[in-house]
């Protein structure tokens, strides 16, 4: 396991390889593990009885800790020949690329995996799953776009509105990681999102007004602004 910027990382047995060996390359001095079965798609049980969130794909996690809040140990996870797993499924369209800061060390090279299956039109991205904002009808992750109707910075934070449906908000713990001036001159423009959308009238704030559905930022990599 390496200590220093990641929250954990293992080898395991290989388990397959593709071209996904080119990202994320293995840093030296990682514990060699076994995997004693396979929880779902991004969680590992191993020999010694820890289960393992894999950082970075479709899961939220909390901080350079040792373990989330489901008690699951937080890792990078890679193949005895090298290969990042997480990169790996990214790459084969298996799951979707997620940071949460400050978990956001293999942010570029799994973003990298992830665009290779997406013009490769492999797994999730055969057909597109991203959503227009006016299609959300429940909560949960998604990949969203829509035109920036509008984005106001209060003490909540900074908040940008989709045409009147959702609004995404960076909290003001994690202004520091975004470039404010790029969020605020967003208006008029077209934007592609993705995290866990939450229906605000179940959480007792919606007010008269507000749009319906909310989408937290975790990291500026979560927001895609076309060219």
């Amino acid at each position: 396991m390496k200590k220093a910027s990641l929250a954990g990382a293992f080898f395991v047995s290989a388990i397959w390889l593709s071209a996904a060996q080119a990202f994320c390359p293995a840093p030296a001095g990682l514990t060699s593990v076994s995997v004693q079965r396979v929880v779902d798609g991004d969680t590992l049980r191993l020999s010694d009885g820890r289960n393992v969130r894999m950082i970075g794909l479709n899961t939220p996690e909390l901080g350079k800790q040792a373990k989330d809040h489901y008690g699951r140990t937080l890792a990078h996870v890679y193949s005895v020949s090298g290969v990042n797993l997480e990169a790996q499924m990214l790459a084969d369209g298996l799951g979707f690329h997620v940071a949460v800061a400050p978990n956001v060390d293999l942010v570029a090279c799994q973003q990298a995996a992830e665009r290779s299956a997406r013009r490769a039109g492999l797994g999730l991205w055969r057909q597109s799953p991203v959503q227009k904002a006016q299609q959300i009808q429940r909560s949960g992750f998604a990949v969203v776009s829509g035109r920036v109707s509008k984005v106001q910075r209060n003490r909540g934070g900074i908040w940008i509105e989709l045409q009147d449906r959702l609004v995404l908000r960076v909290a003001p713990n994690l202004l520091g990681r975004f470039d404010s001036a790029d969020l605020e001159a967003l208006k008029g423009r077209q934007i592609e999102a993705r995290g866990w959308v939450v229906d605000r009238s179940r959480r007792g704030g919606l007010q008269k007004g507000q749009a319906l559905w909310l989408l937290p930022l975790t990291d500026p990599s979560m927001l895609h602004v076309p060219r």
